[in-house]
């Protein structure tokens, strides 16, 4: 693998088309060598853009796709955005939704971008990865531990093809797995779900994150990487997008 480059880019104008937040910003990482890539964008988790999800962004980077990650805490901060962006994510509308509409038009506007696009989310970005798949903006879609609407079938219909990762210890979503799995199956959407025995919530984190003095309660409650799942879990990953993202033709 070689180096990355990663750039601070303004999708406040981007978003406000989209009817999305005011200000709006994200980074770009961009593969080293020539393009053009597939594109990936990338929803962070509800402790919004740290360093363990740029890692992610740039491991994606390195395995060949164009990645944006929109900052959906930048109208207002953390604080005054959690809840409306999490409510959000359940609900499958809002600002949020179309602030990631407006992070995957940078990407499809990009010349080094193929035109072939996905998503990933992680915690409550899952959420938004897995509902953003519907509108047939996305061509793959990879759902970690996001949380499932309550209609389950009327959101996921028509959507792109989905490959989810879940912890069979994360108390926050017993059965999860089981039920996303379940009803791709009744949809005939093409899939790859896993749950893995041993893992938690953030599983797929290459260290801590969050308050360090909330870590030991985080731990104590089944949450932080589990390096052993998330090896298998990005193995699936990887393949899932090479085969929807990389090995199909451009978008007409």
């Amino acid at each position: 693998m070689h180096a990355t480059t990663t750039v601070a880019v303004d999708l406040a104008e981007r978003g406000a088309a989209h009817g999305g937040s005011r200000r709006l910003t994200g980074h770009l990482t961009r593969p080293a060598g020539p393009g053009p890539w597939p594109g990936v964008v990338v929803v962070h988790e509800a402790l919004g853009v740290n360093d363990v999800m740029h890692r992610q962004a740039e491991r994606l980077a390195k395995a060949g796709y164009l990645v944006v990650m929109p900052d959906l805490f930048t109208d207002g901060g953390a604080v005054r955005c959690l809840v409306p962006t999490v409510r959000a994510a359940l609900s499958g509308h809002g600002r949020a939704f179309r602030d990631i509409g407006a992070a995957r038009t940078h990407l499809a506007q990009d010349p080094d971008c193929t035109g072939r696009i996905g998503i990933i989310g992680f915690c409550m970005g899952g959420a938004f990865a897995l509902l953003a798949g519907h509108d047939g903006e996305f061509d793959a879609a990879s759902v970690n531990y996001g949380r499932l609407p309550k209609d389950l079938d009327a959101a996921l219909a028509g959507s792109c093809p989905v490959v989810g990762s879940y912890g069979a210890r994360d108390r926050s979503l017993p059965g999860a797995a089981g039920k996303l799995e379940a009803s791709l199956d009744r949809l005939g959407i093409v899939h790859d779900v896993e749950e893995y025995p041993e893992a938690g919530h953030s599983f797929l984190n290459d260290s801590e994150a969050g308050p360090r003095a909330l870590r030991p309660l985080m731990r104590i409650a089944g949450i932080g990487p589990h390096p052993e799942s998330a090896t298998d879990a990005w193995r699936r990953i990887d393949a899932f997008f090479a085969t929807h993202l990389k090995a199909q033709a451009r978008k007409a």
